[in-house]
Parts: C-alpha cells; sequence; structure tokens
C-alpha cells in the first residue's frame, strides 16, 4: 500500500488530480452521449391491459375507462393486432368475467359512435358463439351471452333480443309440455327472466310492453313447484313458522320481476356506464349507428348439456338478521348480485385466488350507493341515514359462495374449492370477510337442527377446514351450554364431530389447547396416543411378531389355527370371527404410525383379507369391527382404512352398509356419529360413481355396437346393485325413523324424548339417500335417453377404456379431495 501511495504521489485514483473522468467531464463543453430510448407499449398490449383491468379499480372512473379504451380502439383500429386483440377479449371476458359484462357493452357502444363496422363485427361474433353454446348445451355461456347481447339493445334494430327470448319460451314451453318434471325448461325461463332487466336497463328505451308481455307468459311455468323442490329443501326439519319456507329462486325472480315492471323498471342495482358517453368537441351527441342482429338460431329440440338442471332453492346465511346486510327476496338486487356472483364462481374456477379478489371488490361492478363502505362494523349499520343502504359487499359475496357450498342434491364444483375461496378472502381481506364468516357460521349452528344432513356435514367439514388455516381459533365459549347435551342432540352431535374432524386435521393436544375448559372432557386421554394399544397378550402377539418380521404365510396360519380350534371348544358359532379379529387388529397396529404403513401392511396382507369374504360374510363384516373398535378414539382413521379396504374389493358396499346400519344400529345411536355418516355416504357414492362411469363410457360416440352391449349388460348389473344398497338402506333407516326396530321397541316405555330424538336422526339420514337414489335414477335415464352414433366395427376407438371419475351432478373430473387430504 505505501509503494502504490509513492508511486501515485501520495494519492490513489478514487480522488484528487488523477481522476481523468471527472476532468475528461469539465473539459467538454456537452454530454456526447446517446438520449436514453424510451420504451413504447405497444398499442395492443396497453388495449389488453386496459381492457382486462376495466372497473377493477375504485380510484379509477369507469367512465374515463370506457372513454380510453374506446379511444384508443377507433384510433388504432387499422392495425390487424389491436383489432383482433379487441374482438377476442371481448368474446372472452362476456364469458368469463360476467360482473364486467355492462362494462365490456359500455366500450363497444363508445366504439360504436366511432367505428361501428367494428361494433357490428363485435355483434356476429357473440351470435355466433351463442350458436354454439346452444348446439353444445352450456346453458351458462348461453346466459352470459344473451346478457351482453342484452347490455347492446339500444343498437339493435327493431325489437332487437325480444324475438330471441320468444323463441326459447317457447321451447320452454315443449319441455314442460313434454313432462311436468322436467328442469331444463325452468332453466331457459330462468335464464329468460335474468336477462330482462339488462335489456329494460340499457340505452334503449320504449320495451316496456314487451317485457310485460314476455313476464306474463313466463309466470305460468315459474309459479308453478317443480316436483322435486321438496328434495332440495335446505331446512327440512324447520316448521311453517320457522322463517325457513323454501322459496324457489325461478318463483322469486318471477315476483321480483313484476314488482320491478309496477315500478317502472328503476333497477337500481344495475351499473350504466354508457351514460356517460360522449364524444370530446361534440355539443350533442350522435345518434348511435343500430345494427341488425345476426342470425341466432335455437335449436329444436334443445340440447341440456352435460350436467343436469335441478330446482334451485333460495338460500342465505343473513336471513334472521335485525339490520338488513344483504339485499331482502323482496328485491331483484337479491337475485341479480347473486347469480352474477355465482358465474365468477363457477367459471373462475381454475384460480381461487383471482376469484376470491372479485368477491372482494365486488362493489366496483355495481351502480354507485347499492353498498355502504367496505368493512364497516356491524354495529355501526344502526348509525346509517335513513333511505341509504345498509348492504354490506362482503356479506353478499360470503353469502354467494355458501349458497353454492351448501346448494342440494350436490354443488357444481369440489367441496374444497369453495373452501379454498372462503380462505383466500378471508386473508386478503380479514378485517371485511372474518366477522361475515363469524356470523355466517352462528346463523348455521343455531339453525343444525332443523338443516339437511348432508348440508349439516358440509358446514362441518368446512368449519374445521377453515379453522384449520388460521390457528383452530374460535369463540367456543358461546357454545358452551351445548356440551353438557345428549350426544343425540343435533347441536352437541355437531360439536363432537368438529371436534373429531379438528383432531384429523391436526392433533388432540393441540386441539385440547384451543379449547375452554368444559370441553376438555371431550378429548380424553386416549385420543392423544398417537398408537392406539395392542389389546392381545397371548396368541395373536405371535401374530403380530410374524406381520412385523414378514414371516411365511403357514406360521402365520399355524396360529390362527390355533385360535379358530379354542374358539370351537369354546362354543362359538363362526370360529372364523376372532381369528380374524386378532389378524385384522395386529394389521392396525403395524400400520398406526401412517395411512403408508397401513396401506403397505394391507398390500401384504391382502391375499389372506380377500379369501374371508367367501368363507363368511360375518369374517367380512368382521374386519370393520377390528379396525373401527382399534381406532375407536379417532373413528375418522377408521372410516378412512375402511374406504381403502373397499378399494381393495376387500370389503363390499353391501358389508360396510350392512355392517353400520344392519349390525350396529341399536336404537339408532350410530347414526347421530358423523363418521357413520361419512362412511356410509362414502360407500353408496363409490356404488353411484361406479354406475356413472359406464354410462359416460355407453353414451360416447363412435363405439362399436358389440361394446355397447356389453357396456349395456353391465349397466344392468351394476345398476341393480346399486338398487340392492339403496334398499337395505332404506329398510334400515326406516326401523329407525318409525320406532319399530328392536331395541327402540323395547325402551319406548323407558325415554321417550330420546326416542324422538333417535327417529329424528332416522328420518334425517332417510331424507338424504331417498333424494341421492332418486337424483341418480334421474340422471340416469336422462343419459340413457341420449342417442348416440355406434359404428358396426371394432375399429379406431377412442377413449373406449378411459375410465372417468364423476361427481353427482355428472361433471367429469378428478376424484374430490377429503377434507384430510388437503395439505
Amino acid at each position: 500500500m505505501v509503494q502504490y501511495d509513492r508511486r501515485n504521489g501520495g494519492h490513489d485514483f478514487r480522488g484528487g488530480h488523477h481522476n481523468r473522468k471527472r476532468r475528461f467531464r469539465e473539459d467538454d463543453d456537452s454530454d456526447r452521449r446517446p438520449p436514453r430510448r424510451l420504451y413504447q407499449e405497444p398499442t395492443h398490449l396497453k388495449l389488453r391491459r386496459q381492457l382486462l383491468a376495466i372497473a377493477e379499480s375504485p380510484l379509477k372512473k369507469t367512465d374515463e375507462e370506457v372513454k380510453s379504451i374506446a379511444n384508443t380502439v377507433a384510433e388504432s383500429c387499422d392495425d390487424d393486432e389491436v383489432r383482433r386483440n379487441f374482438l377476442d377479449l371481448v368474446s372472452q371476458l362476456v364469458v368469463e368475467q360476467a360482473l364486467k359484462i355492462p362494462f365490456i357493452a359500455a366500450v363497444v357502444l363508445a366504439v360504436n359512435l366511432k367505428k361501428p363496422e367494428l361494433a357490428q363485427e363485435a355483434l356476429a361474433r357473440t351470435a355466433k358463439a351463442l350458436n354454439e353454446h346452444f348446439e353444445s348445451g352450456a346453458w351458462r355461456e348461453v346466459k352470459l351471452s344473451l346478457r351482453f347481447l342484452a347490455c347492446l339493445q339500444g343498437i339493435l334494430e327493431a325489437d332487437g333480443l325480444f324475438p330471441i327470448l320468444e323463441e326459447l319460451f317457447s321451447s320452454a314451453v315443449d319441455l314442460q309440455t313434454a313432462s311436468s318434471e322436467d328442469s331444463l325448461g325452468l332453466e331457459i325461463v330462468k335464464i329468460i327472466l335474468l336477462t330482462i332487466p339488462y335489456i329494460m336497463s340499457s340505452s334503449a328505451s320504449g320495451f316496456e310492453v314487451q317485457a310485460s308481455s314476455l313476464l306474463e307468459k313466463t309466470d305460468i311455468i315459474a309459479s308453478t313447484p317443480h316436483a322435486l323442490e321438496a328434495l332440495v329443501d335446505p331446512y327440512p326439519g324447520s316448521g311453517d313458522d320457522s322463517g325457513h319456507e323454501a322459496q324457489s329462486v325461478l318463483s322469486l325472480l318471477q315476483k321480483q320481476l313484476q314488482a320491478e315492471s309496477s315500478a317502472s323498471w328503476q333497477l337500481a342495482c344495475i351499473p350504466r356506464p354508457w351514460q356517460t358517453l360522449v364524444i370530446e368537441d361534440e355539443v350533442e351527441p350522435p345518434t348511435p349507428k343500430k345494427h341488425e342482429l345476426p342470425p341466432i338460431i335455437v335449436p329444436s329440440p334443445v340440447f341440456p348439456g352435460v350436467r343436469p338442471q335441478l330446482p334451485e332453492i333460495y338460500f342465505s346465511v343473513y336471513a334472521d338478521q335485525e339490520i338488513e346486510t344483504v339485499p331482502p327476496v323482496s328485491s331483484i338486487a337479491s337475485l341479480i348480485l347473486r347469480d352474477s356472483l355465482i358465474d365468477t364462481i363457477s367459471t373462475m374456477d381454475y384460480n381461487r385466488n383471482a376469484t376470491a379478489k372479485f368477491l372482494i371488490d365486488l362493489d366496483c361492478y355495481f351502480a354507485p350507493g347499492t353498498f355502504i363502505k367496505r368493512a364497516t362494523p356491524f354495529d355501526r349499520l344502526k348509525e346509517v341515514e335513513a333511505g341509504k343502504s345498509t348492504w354490506k359487499p362482503e356479506d353478499v359475496a360470503v353469502d354467494a359462495v355458501f349458497s353454492q357450498l351448501l346448494q342440494l342434491p350436490t354443488p357444481e364444483h369440489k367441496l374444497v374449492y369453495y373452501h379454498a375461496v372462503l380462505t383466500e378472502s378471508c386473508k386478503i381481506a380479514p378485517a371485511a370477510i372474518a366477522p361475515s364468516l363469524g356470523r355466517a357460521i352462528r346463523y348455521l349452528y343455531r339453525n343444525v337442527d332443523a338443516m339437511d344432513l348432508e348440508l349439516e356435514y358440509r358446514f362441518m367439514d368446512w368449519f374445521c377446514h377453515h379453522l384449520s388455516n388460521f390457528g383452530f381459533t374460535w369463540k367456543w365459549t358461546e357454545w358452551v351450554d351445548d356440551v353438557e347435551l345428549p350426544v343425540v342432540k343435533a347441536k352437541k352431535a355437531f360439536i363432537v364431530g368438529a371436534l373429531e374432524k379438528e383432531i384429523r386435521l391436526s392433533f388432540a393436544q393441540r386441539i385440547r389447547g384451543t379449547l375452554p375448559e368444559p370441553y376438555q372432557a371431550l378429548i380424553g386421554e386416549a385420543k392423544e396416543k398417537d398408537t392406539p394399544d395392542f389389546k392381545y397378550s397371548t396368541d395373536p402377539r405371535e401374530i403380530l411378531r410374524l406381520l412385523k418380521a414378514k414371516g411365511p404365510d403357514s406360521e402365520i396360519q399355524t396360529q390362527l389355527s390355533s385360535i379358530e380350534t379354542e374358539a370351537s371348544s369354546l362354543g362359538v358359532t363362526d370360529p372364523l370371527i376372532p381369528s380374524t379379529d386378532a389378524y385384522v387388529t395386529a394389521i392396525c397396529f403395524i400400520g398406526s404410525k401412517s395411512l403408508s404403513h397401513a396401506l403397505s401392511c394391507i398390500e401384504r396382507c391382502k391375499e389372506r383379507l380377500l379369501a374371508l369374504g367367501p368363507l363368511s360374510e360375518a369374517a367380512r363384516r368382521q374386519i370393520i369391527t377390528s379396525v373401527m373398535d382399534y381406532w375407536v378414539e379417532k373413528p375418522g382413521i377408521g372410516v378412512n382404512i375402511v374406504d381403502k379396504l373397499l378399494n381393495y374389493t376387500i370389503l363390499s358396499p353391501l358389508s360396510v352398509v350392512n355392517w353400520a346400519l344392519v349390525d350396529n344400529i341399536g336404537r339408532g345411536m350410530i347414526l347421530a356419529h358423523a363418521h357413520t355418516f361419512e362412511m356410509v355416504a362414502g360407500t353408496v357414492h363409490k356404488v353411484t360413481n361406479r354406475v356413472r362411469q359406464i354410462v359416460i363410457a355407453r353414451n360416447q360416440a363412435g363405439l362399436p355396437k358389440d361394446q355397447v352391449a356389453l357396456l349395456d349388460e353391465t349397466l344392468q348389473k351394476e345398476r341393480a346393485q346399486m338398487q340392492v344398497l339403496f334398499v337395505m338402506v332404506e329398510d334400515a333407516l326406516v326401523g329407525v325413523a318409525t320406532g319399530v326396530v328392536d331395541e327402540m321397541a323395547e325402551s319406548r316405555n323407558q325415554d321417550t324424548e330420546g326416542e324422538g330424538l333417535l327417529r329424528g336422526w332416522g328420518e334425517r339420514w332417510l331424507r338424504v339417500f331417498r333424494r341421492k337414489m332418486a337424483v341418480e335414477e334421474a340422471w340416469i335415464q336422462e343419459m340413457l335417453n341420449k342417442q348416440p352414433v355406434h359404428r358396426d366395427v371394432v375399429d379406431g376407438v377412442e377413449d373406449g377404456g378411459k375410465e372417468a371419475d364423476t361427481n353427482e351432478n355428472g361433471v367429469v373430473g378428478t376424484k374430490e379431495m377429503e377434507l384430510d387430504e388437503v395439505p
């Protein structure tokens, strides 16, 4: 360092007169470096960004966004890239982001003022897509496309969209005439009714007569109750004076529109961004050019689509509040808001984060003044001035998600998707969503006695899953009084079932730490054991040792034979039962470390377990008894293992149902346990899903006729087995519901109240499985009525043997993720 300083006169290059760079700059008269090139975003990318983000920000004025986009399109419409991007995005946004349809329509209306030929092309594309949706039976896309055209009614010639709606109504009448139980006709009428408000709020005027005439026609269908409405009532256990009267969405919509017609079609919640479209430098806005509606062909008969349409009951978790935080059923806003939100939730199922963001920003997509400020505390609503809205946007959003999560007979998507949407919404806006969810939980818990049993367990699954994402924290002290109730009371059964599921998602010690003192007794010390004790101390211990050491089958058989011999000497009717118990208990003990350990052990012992069924049906059911006895403190694990044994065909569906609803039915106490319903419902779903797979495979176009005949034969056999299963369930549950089960009859004079509660459980179970049977039979019949085209020769079969998994509404997809498999 010293030499370096000497060599440079005691100075380094960081300062002083040796800095050549600084001296050079001082000597120059000007900077000779070229100016930095500014990046200019291509017009088509800028347009895409603006159109995708339209109406998303509450900080931007929507009318300015609309004008800016329209100006960009009009100025650059000669650019093929801009033109193509604009038309493609309009078509996609209409069917993918339902909340933005009025704003996309406003852009097209603004473009029409400057470049009417571009608006005509947008109309042509929409009409073409609409015809394709008709042909494929994509009824949601039909509805959204009609909504877009309804918003453009002001630039359509003559009556615009009304002739198409009239033609649709004729198709609905034909369907209803053919069968009073038809649901597709009801769905078409619902689409018509949901399109009318957007026509009447558009820039068009003078269509009151046409709208009123159409309403008079739809009243005949909309006001007639559907035969299946009673099966999808979410509160079948409520009395007439409980405030839970089932109301059809279609009949509500009809009444609301008739009220709007009497009030001159105010439709205050629908946004009208086209009202501010004014061209700069123009004293008077020009008259927009009108276009003829491109040809739209409603097929006859209409195609029902993949998903069967069923009557829909209006459901709300904010129905009994002293202050309205959601629109009442008397307001058209209740169904307009709900419908747009459901469309958004259903079409955005591939991205739960984006869905949650749309729900949080709900107030951006409707007219100003529709909602109160976000995250306004419920207690502050009392201070709102008279005449101003008290509707909370977060309540409306949460209500829409629960309406789908708790939809009967089945929701459109996997249950875990709705769980995830609510979780993400709570993470994005905890101050707004968390209080809304709290009030929803309290409402559902208060009404759990009257709720449909299947919905109660869906609510329980979501409740536990949601708590697992937020540290299992809940105000359990609110329900302390219900801890002392008998387990046959619905609220106590809910608490017990919820804690069991929480333990499955975590571990007993942690869950116990989140509970107040009165709940501690519900989680005993035995639940904290990761590995339950092995109950045997004699011969079965040797079986356990041999299984652990992977000993030869001959030695294991020697031990089993010894147990059977001893059992015979003691007068046991079926000696296979004790030997099976020892064998299966040893398997459970070895597999108790994890599910993978259990599956590995079952795989090794599969052949011996498979051989038990043909030898003794009682021994086969003993497998279930042994599994459930070993996991008596954690029955959810036992149910999971029984499910795997069903997959291996070690157990049959009939043996599982027989074990639960015949062997162990007793007085009906088993019906109050959540894990019993999970076991039976899961078993029934496997059987019905198998039948659906065969029907879907049979209906594939292009199959050779000999393969179709083989599938028909298989379908007949599987369908018969499904019917036998449902008959067994029906017979067992009728006995409990009517009180004719032996043990109930013996104790009838001892505990009248307890017997009444048990009979109630039987009725609730019976209702669920009768509905499942009715839905399956209706779905199968509808699918068999479709006549695919089959070939005579066996060649070129595409996907003929592909196995699909369907949920109960017939939508093909992957196997539903169980709650305990959620990461």
